[in-house]
C-alpha cells in the first residue's frame, strides 16, 4: 500500500551519488577545453589609460586575447539591471570588460584564451595595463557625503531614495512616553560557497546550436540573456545547470561577464571553451552583500508596545547595481519581523562605493533588519526593567489577525501582508524548548564559578515564494516510472527528494519509481531560478499541478477501459484500481501505453489492457479531444503574492572573562515553513542557516582598507566557523499552512541565518552587560568594548 509521502522524513535521494564522488560539477566538465584567464584590475577606481596585449601573444598555447575594443558592439552594450525599480533613478552596470574605467578591485579588464588554465595564467601575467588611479570611495559615510564620487555622473553616489510610511511615526514618536535612539552596524559578508563561479560553452557549427553549461541559480535566465547579447534565436541555445557546489545567493546574477565572453568566445573560436574561477578571484569579483547603517527611533509606553518607528537606512551596494533595489526593500519590510506595528516610516539610501557590487546572500536583507528589530525589542526591555520574552509577547500579531497586512509594499510589487501564523504559539514553543525559565538558576551557578553566561533571542518573518512562476512536467513511462522536470537549478536543498515526494503522493506511486531533473533548459525550457526561498513553494507547486493533470487523465482513460465512473477509482502503487475490488486493476505504464496512439498500435505490451476495456474502447486509442497523447501533464504555478513563514531563536553563550571568546552552549529554533514536505530536509536548512548565521555574527566580514583594497581575500584570512563552533541546534515545528497555495508550503531555505546575528548580540550583552550594536563580533572587539565600558 502507498503511504501518504508528504511530511514523511525521507532519506535524501541525491546524497549517495555525491558521497561516492560521482558527482558533475562545472570543473569536471569539459576536459579539452581552451580555457580563459581574466586580467583583473588592482585597482578600486581607476582610468585605464592603455592595454598592452603583445606579451601574451607570445607565449605558446595562447589561442586568443580579448579586450573592451574586440568585442562586437552587442557585447559592448553594459550588462542588463535584473530588477528596475521607480526609486533606482541612477543605475549603473558594469561591462564585460571594463570600458576606460574600473570601479573596484577585481574588475574585469582584458581576457585570454589559451590550450590549458595554466597557459592562460602565464599569458595574462604578460599584458600590462596602464593606469591612472583615482581616489576611492570607501564605507557609507565617505559615500554619503557625496565628496568624492564613484561614477563622475551620479552626485552624492546616490542610486535610490526609498521611503514608505504607515500612520503617523513622528508625532507617535515624539508624544510616547518613552524614546529611544540609536545607531547599528552590519558589516559586509559573502556567501564564498565551496565551489565558486565558472562556465563551458560548446558551438555545434553542425546544428548551429549553442550548449552553455553554467555553475548558477538560474539557467533559463542565463539561456535568455546570452541568446540576446550573441543575438541567437532561443531556440538555438540550451543552459544546463551540472552539480553545483553551493550557491547562496552569488550565483542568481544573471550574467556574470564570463557567462557572456565564454558562449561568445566558444562559436568564434569553433572550439569549447571554459572558465572557472578561482578563491582569489571569487573574493575580490563575485558579489558581496550585508553591509548596512540603521539608525532608529522608536517611541513606546510604559509596557513595552511600540508606538511608533522611524527608521533610516544606509545601503552599500557597491560600484554597481544589477541586482537593483531588492536588498535594501527586503530589509525596510521585513524589518517589522511578527510585531503590530501601526505607525512605521523607513527611509532608506542606496549608495556607490569602489568596492564588489552587492546581491542577494542567503537572508537577502533580513539579518541586517531582524538585528534592527529585534536589537530595538531588547533595548525597550532594558530600559524598562522588563523580560525580553514579555516586551516581544506584548508586540506579537495575533493569529485571529491574518492574514495580516500592513500598509506597504514588498520585493514583488505586491502588497506586505502575513498570509498565516501563530507567533505567540511559537514564542511560547521556544521558551520551553530553551528552558528560558531555568536560565536563572544556570546563570547563578556559572557567577558561582567566575563565569559568564548570557541567553537571548531572535524573531522573524521571512517573505518566500516570491513569483512571478514555475512551471513542472510530469510524464509516466510504459514502464511505470515517472518522470519529473522543472527549470530552476538545486544547489544541495534536496529537490530531487521533495519534488519526488510531491508527485509519489498526487500520484499514488511508489517513492522510488519517481525521477527529478532540475536545472536543464533541454527538460524544461521556462523558469525563474533558485534564490529567495521560492524552490518548494513555486515548483512544488507547479509539480503538484503537473501531476493532478496526468492523475486526471489516468483516471479517465482507466474509466473507459474498465467501464466504471471515475469517482469509484483510486490511485494506489502504481495500478489504477477499483474502489472495494484492488484486484481490478491497470498500472500506469499500460495507461501510458494507452494514451500513445503509436505505442498502443504497435507495442505488445498495450495488449494487457484489453481483458479490461470493451471492444469499443480498445478500437481506439484513449485521446480526448483538446488532449495530447502521453500520459503527462504541464502546468505552471503563479502566486498571488509572496507566503511569509516565521520563527524564533534562543541561544546561550558563555563568554571568557579574560580573552572575551564566546563559546555556544545551547541553540534553540521554532520554526514555521507551513506544510512540511519532509522534515528532515527542513531541519537540514534550519542547520546549515544556523551555521552561516554564526558566521555572519561572530566571524565573517569583508575587511576593506580605505583604498578598496581587500585585506582578507583568501581562506587563509577569511574567518569562517568550523564544525566546532557550530553549536548542535534543537528544533521543533509549527505548522501553519499557507492559504495561498494547493499544498500549503511556505518556503524554509534562508530562515536558519536569518536571526543569527541578532540572537547572539542578545545573548552576549545579557552575559557582558555592555551595549552590541555592531556586527560581526570578535574577541577582541568584545574585548575592547568591555575596556572602554570599564573606563567610563
Amino acid at each position: 500500500m502507498t503511504t501518504r509521502m508528504l511530511g514523511a522524513p525521507v532519506l535524501r535521494t541525491e546524497d549517495p551519488r555525491l558521497l561516492r564522488g560521482e558527482g558533475r560539477y562545472l570543473d569536471d566538465l569539459g576536459q579539452g577545453a581552451y580555457e580563459v584567464a581574466i586580467v583583473r584590475s588592482p585597482h578600486a577606481h581607476a582610468r585605464v589609460l592603455d592595454i598592452d596585449v603583445t606579451g601574451a601573444l607570445d607565449v605558446d598555447g595562447v589561442v586568443a586575447v580579448y579586450t573592451y575594443e574586440d568585442l562586437p558592439p552587442r557585447l559592448r552594450e553594459r550588462l542588463p539591471v535584473l530588477i528596475p525599480h521607480p526609486a533606482l533613478t541612477a543605475a549603473r552596470t558594469q561591462h564585460v570588460l571594463a570600458a576606460g574605467e574600473v570601479n573596484h578591485v577585481g574588475e574585469a579588464v582584458a581576457m585570454v584564451v589559451a590550450r590549458d588554465r595554466y597557459l592562460a595564467e602565464d599569458a595574462a601575467n604578460r599584458i600590462h595595463v596602464a593606469y591612472e588611479p583615482l581616489p576611492a570611495v570607501v564605507g557609507h559615510e565617505r559615500a554619503a557625503s557625496g565628496q568624492l564620487l564613484v561614477h563622475d555622473d551620479i552626485p552624492g553616489n546616490l542610486a535610490a531614495t526609498l521611503t514608505q510610511e504607515i500612520g503617523d511615526a513622528p508625532g507617535r514618536i515624539a508624544a510616547a512616553p518613552n524614546r529611544l535612539t540609536f545607531r547599528l552596524d552590519i558589516d559586509r559578508s559573502a556567501s564564498t560557497p565551496m565551489e565558486t563561479r565558472g562556465v563551458h560553452a560548446r558551438w555545434d557549427a553542425d546544428d548551429q546550436r549553442l550548449r552553455v553549461h553554467s555553475s548558477t541559480q538560474t539557467p533559463t535566465s542565463v539561456r535568455a540573456v546570452v541568446a540576446s547579447y550573441l543575438e541567437l534565436p532561443l531556440a538555438q541555445v540550451e543552459c544546463v545547470a551540472p552539480d553545483i557546489g553551493g550557491g547562496f545567493g552569488v550565483k542568481i546574477v544573471h550574467p556574470w561577464p564570463e557567462e557572456l565572453l565564454v558562449p561568445w568566445a566558444a562559436r568564434l573560436l569553433g572550439h569549447e571553451v571554459k572558465f572557472t574561477e578561482d578563491r582569489r578571484e571569487h573574493f575580490i569579483s563575485a558579489n558581496h552583500e550585508r553591509g548596512q547603517v540603521q539608525f532608529i527611533d522608536v517611541g513606546f509606553d510604559d509596557d513595552g508596545r511600540i508606538l511608533g518607528l522611524d527608521v533610516r537606512l544606509l545601503h552599500d551596494h557597491g560600484a554597481y547595481i544589477p541586482y537593483g533595489l531588492i536588498v535594501p526593500i527586503i530589509t525596510s519590510t521585513q524589518l517589522l519581523g511578527p510585531y503590530r506595528i501601526t505607525d512605521y516610516r523607513v527611509r532608506f539610501d542606496s549608495l556607490y562605493t569602489n568596492t564588489v557590487p552587492v546581491s542577494p546572500y542567503r537572508g537577502a536583507g533580513r539579518p541586517q533588519g531582524c538585528f534592527a528589530m529585534e536589537r530595538t525589542m531588547d533595548r525597550i526591555a532594558r530600559h524598562l526593567g522588563l523580560d525580553r520574552t514579555l516586551v516581544r509577547e506584548r508586540n506579537l500579531i495575533r493569529p485571529d489577525e491574518m492574514p495580516y497586512d500592513f500598509g506597504l509594499t514588498f520585493q514583488d510589487g505586491r502588497p506586505y501582508a502575513y498570509d498565516s501564523g501563530d507567533f505567540p504559539a511559537s514564542l511560547a514553543k521556544l521558551r520551553e524548548l530553551a528552558d528560558w525559565d531555568g536560565f536563572p538558576a544556570r546563570r547563578a551557578a556559572a557567577e558561582a564559578a567566575g563565569r559568564l553566561l548570557g541567553i537571548g533571542m531572535a524573531a522573524y518573518v521571512e517573505g518566500t515564494g516570491v513569483g512571478p512562476y514555475e512551471g513542472g512536467h510530469v510524464q509516466v513511462e510504459t514502464t511505470g516510472k515517472v518522470k519529473v522536470a522543472t527549470g530552476l537549478s538545486t544547489q544541495g536543498q534536496g529537490h530531487r527528494t521533495a519534488f519526488a515526494q510531491v508527485v509519489a503522493d498526487a500520484l499514488g506511486v511508489p517513492f522510488e519509481d519517481v525521477e527529478v531533473v532540475t536545472g536543464d533548459t533541454r527538460r524544461f525550457a521556462y523558469a525563474v531560478g533558485t534564490f529567495a526561498s521560492r524552490a518548494a513553494v513555486m515548483s512544488g507547486n507547479a509539480i503538484h499541478l503537473a501531476a493532478l493533470k496526468v492523475r486526471e487523465k489516468a483516471l479517465r482513460i482507466a474509466s473507459e477501459a474498465l467501464e466504471v465512473d471515475v469517482e469509484d477509482l483510486e490511485l494506489v502503487d502504481g495500478h489504477v484500481r477499483v474502489v472495494g475490488s484492488p484486484a481490478t486493476s491497470i498500472p500506469l505504464g499500460v495507461l501510458a501505453t494507452m494514451s500513445n496512439p503509436l505505442r498502443y498500435a504497435f507495442d505488445a505490451s498495450a495488449r494487457i489492457a484489453t481483458q479490461f476495456a470493451s471492444p469499443g474502447t480498445t478500437d481506439r486509442p484513449p485521446v480526448a479531444a483538446g488532449e495530447s497523447p502521453g500520459l503527462e501533464g504541464t502546468d505552471f504555478y503563479s502566486p498571488l503574492r509572496s507566503t511569509f513563514a516565521n520563527g524564533m531563536h534562543a541561544v546561550e553563550v558563555e563568554v571568557d572573562p579574560e580573552t572575551s571568546d564566546v563559546r555556544i552552549l545551547r541553540y534553540s529554533v521554532v520554526h514555521d515553513c507551513g506544510t512540511l514536505i519532509n522534515p528532515m530536509i527542513v531541519e537540514g536548512q534550519i542547520m546549515g542557516g544556523v551555521a552561516q548565521g554564526v558566521g555572519g555574527a561572530l566571524y565573517e566580514e569583508m575587511a576593506y582598507d580605505e583604498h578598496g583594497q581587500l585585506l582578507n581575500a583568501s581562506f587563509m584570512d577569511f574567518l569562517m566557523p568550523y564544525a566546532s563552533e557550530v553549536p548542535a541546534v534543537a528544533v521543533d515545528h509549527l505548522e501553519t499552512p499557507s492559504p495561498l497555495n494547493p499544498l500549503g508550503i511556505k518556503g524554509a531555505g534562508e530562515a536558519g541565518v536569518i536571526p543569527g546575528s541578532a540572537a547572539l548580540a542578545s545573548a552576549i550583552e545579557d552575559a557582558v552587560g555592555v551595549g552590541i550594536d555592531a556586527m560581526p563580533l570578535s574577541p577582541s572587539r568584545l574585548h575592547a568594548l568591555r575596556v572602554a565600558a570599564d573606563h567610563r
